[in-house]
């Protein structure tokens, strides 16, 4: 009875795992797409501190082969070519239609929610989101 048990908790541990990485390759929570907008509105600083669209697309792309080493599912962000897409467009725009670095980042959590990966997660926005976000429009 004892051996049943531990069995069935493995097959149940390795089948929740496969939808969990299944998941995780299809979809990004809310707080990803924050953090990747965080990411996007520091390339913007950064633009506006001397950086180089040269010099930052190339670092990006050295970090992009780097996380391609790890399993899809234990990636930050990147998952798949259309999130590497996505982030590395983003990242072009701040170069090429320079616009204040809070501007990149909202319009990047806008298209990241918009794209089919999306999935909304509960998350604790702190008071008043709406208003921070109306004050940068």
């Amino acid at each position: 009875m004892r051996a049943a048990l531990i069995i069935t908790g493995i097959v149940a541990t390795i089948g929740s795992n496969a939808l969990a990485e299944d998941a995780a390759v299809r979809s990004h929570p809310i707080e990803e797409c924050l953090e990747a907008g965080e990411f996007i509105r520091n390339a913007a600083l950064s633009r506006d501190n001397g950086i180089s669209r040269e010099f930052f697309l190339a670092r990006l792309e050295e970090d992009l082969v780097a996380i391609r080493s790890f399993p899809p599912h234990l990636r930050w962000f990147v998952r798949n070519e259309l999130d590497e897409a996505l982030l590395t467009g983003a990242a072009e725009r701040v170069f090429d239609v320079p616009q204040p670095p809070r501007r990149h980042e909202i319009e990047f959590v806008d298209e990241c929610m918009q794209s089919p990966g999306w999935r909304l997660e509960s998350v604790d926005f702190g008071p008043a989101p709406q208003q921070a976000i109306s004050a940068v429009r």
